[in-house]
């Protein structure tokens, strides 16, 4: 079976994350940010979760740094991958949660039988402003230029939206494909 840890970084849907991989039918735990790394050295994929602030991240930059694994950066997560390898975030122009079309502009295995166009449920209070230099842009919105990005190298993915929520369309299908990866 595979394993997947989510990172607790204070968000909201952390436990929904949680949840869903676990319907899923992944071994996974809801665990703090502050965990030691050593201790994950034997999961299969990571996922950094949301919350309210890059300076409450504990080791998540170490967990970005250290691990040879795949990880999915969701919102704040997202931002922080894009800090570690040396991108911009910065306030967006739309704040609060709301709805979102999401727009894939590259074929990717993480939207593996998803459509081009869908609606998800996302904040941009902050977002990601410039692309690291080792990464490449999956999906944009009106909104947002940077709504999915992905290492060009390695399995490690970042979306500004919340795949969790109900009110994502294909959230479950993502966090799937998420898994397929993980497998690996």
């Amino acid at each position: 079976m595979v394993k997947i840890y989510v990172v607790y970084n204070y968000g909201q849907y952390n436990h929904l994350i949680h949840r869903t991989l676990r319907d899923l039918g992944v071994e996974t735990k809801l665990i703090p940010n502050t965990t030691p790394v050593e201790e994950l050295k034997d999961v299969d994929g990571l996922v950094l979760g949301g919350g309210p602030s890059l300076d409450r991240t504990g080791n998540c930059e170490l967990y970005v740094k250290e691990l040879d694994i795949p990880i999915l950066g969701v919102c704040l997560g997202h931002q922080l991958i894009a800090k570690v390898f040396g991108g911009e975030v910065g306030k967006g122009k739309a704040g609060g949660y709301a709805e979102v079309k999401i727009k894939v502009v590259e074929d990717d295995e993480i939207f593996e039988g998803i459509p081009k166009e869908f609606k998800a449920w996302a904040s941009h209070m902050d977002e990601v402003k410039k692309l690291p230099k080792d990464f490449k842009l999956l999906a944009k919105s009106e909104i947002c230029e940077i709504e999915a990005m992905r290492h060009k190298s390695k399995p490690i993915y970042g979306v500004q939206w919340h795949p969790e929520v109900y009110h994502t369309e294909y959230g479950v299908d993502f966090y799937r494909n998420f898994v397929k990866i993980c497998k690996r």
